[in-house]
């Protein structure tokens, strides 16, 4: 476990003193995206689409996951954040609730199109495979902070988190051997990507990409869950499914129904390779 990437004893920013450091999940986060950036400009050009048009609707997806992450994790802790409000910069430092994230990052996306009259699905299938593999490394961030931490086992790769200042922050238990669920999802990512990858030149229709990613990591992520320390989100669902499960049930079935409706009304024809080669 490594938080900080390393901390300067003596710093001073804006009048304020003392010592600073780098956040090691920032620091995977940067990379994370801007290796994102590249996959998406590679993928656009394979595409036929413009790259700098898509680069920039990453970066304003960006934008819109990064608040979605945030306001889904006080929707789900609400009443942490409810009881101790000053909690809420804690928020600066969280990568917050993945799925939020996505439905913050489609939501602003689906607007740029919109607005810059793209095509919804042959741009979902050029950004899915950055989105996958921003997680891959992203993950790696929540390992060195010691954030979606596994729950307690015995099992020989498990992962103690020793940090104080986590346990504090995000009640990562400390001196406890746990499942590395972060590992788990990683490897899952970098799976999926793999995948994408090889499917994007072969698909049969528009959005096919797309959907496989949001198919293939519900089913990574529903049962990783089962493995998660902090499965115990509460609201708004407090059973025996985390809120990250009760989510991939509905996109699961939501792909289940969408999937035979892109593959005719979304078919690739000659012109379309054509067009995209």
């Amino acid at each position: 476990m490594y938080p900080r990437l390393f901390t300067i004893p003596a710093f001073q920013l804006f009048g304020q003193h003392g010592p600073w450091s780098l956040p090691t999940y920032g620091a995977l986060l940067a990379i994370a995206f801007l290796v994102g950036l590249w996959v998406v400009a590679r993928q656009a050009r394979r595409e036929g689409l413009d790259p700098v048009v898509i680069t920039d609707l990453a970066v304003w997806a960006l934008i819109g996951g990064l608040i979605g992450a945030r306001i889904l994790l006080v929707i789900v802790d609400w009443d942490h954040y409810r009881s101790n409000p000053r909690e809420l910069w804690s928020l600066l430092r969280s990568g917050g609730v993945f799925y939020g994230g996505l439905i913050g990052g489609i939501a602003v996306g689906v607007w740029y199109v919109v607005r810059h009259k793209l095509s919804v699905w042959r741009v979902a299938d050029v950004a899915a495979p950055a989105v996958v593999l921003g997680q891959a490394i992203g993950r790696l961030g929540c390992l060195a902070a010691g954030c979606c931490f596994g729950a307690a086992t015995q099992v020989p790769w498990a992962v103690t988190f020793r940090d104080i200042q986590a346990a504090k922050e995000l009640h990562t238990p400390v001196d406890t051997p746990l499942h590395p669920t972060q590992i788990y999802e990683s490897m899952a990512a970098a799976l999926v990507f793999a995948f994408l990858l090889w499917l994007a030149p072969r698909k049969r229709f528009h959005g096919q990409v797309a959907v496989a990613y949001v198919i293939l990591y519900s089913v990574a992520r529903f049962t990783i869950e089962f493995f998660r320390g902090d499965r115990a989100r509460g609201f708004p669902f407090d059973g025996p499914l985390s809120t990250s499960q009760v989510i991939s049930l509905v996109l699961l079935v939501l792909m289940a129904v969408l999937m035979p409706w892109l593959s005719r009304r979304q078919k690739i024809t000659p012109t379309d390779d054509e067009k995209a080669a």
